[in-house]
């Protein structure tokens, strides 16, 4: 029988679930963009109003960093969007 404790694991790969599960909200405000139409556009056009409104009734989870970006960033596609937020992550 073999038991796994978080003794055994590395501080790097626990470090990276940790970053991993910070981006869920990014990860959902994306999904949402790609699968409505509507709410793509107010992202794009509104990202305030996006934000404040969520999706089907359920906020997204960003960091204040994360929604001052989202904010922030004039894009006029989803593509565009996504990479400028990837390229202002990165630098973080």
């Amino acid at each position: 029988m073999t038991m796994l404790t978080l003794d055994n694991q590395s501080s790097t790969s626990f470090d990276f679930r940790k970053t991993t599960s910070k981006r869920t909200g990014l990860q959902r405000l994306f999904a949402a963009a790609i699968v409505s139409d509507q709410f793509r556009k107010t992202l794009l056009r509104k990202p305030e109003e996006a934000l404040a409104n969520g999706y089907l009734g359920q906020p997204f989870m960003l960091t204040d960093q994360e929604k001052l970006l989202i904010e922030s960033i004039h894009a006029d596609t989803l593509t565009d969007l996504a990479q400028k937020v990837n390229r202002a992550l990165k630098s973080v």
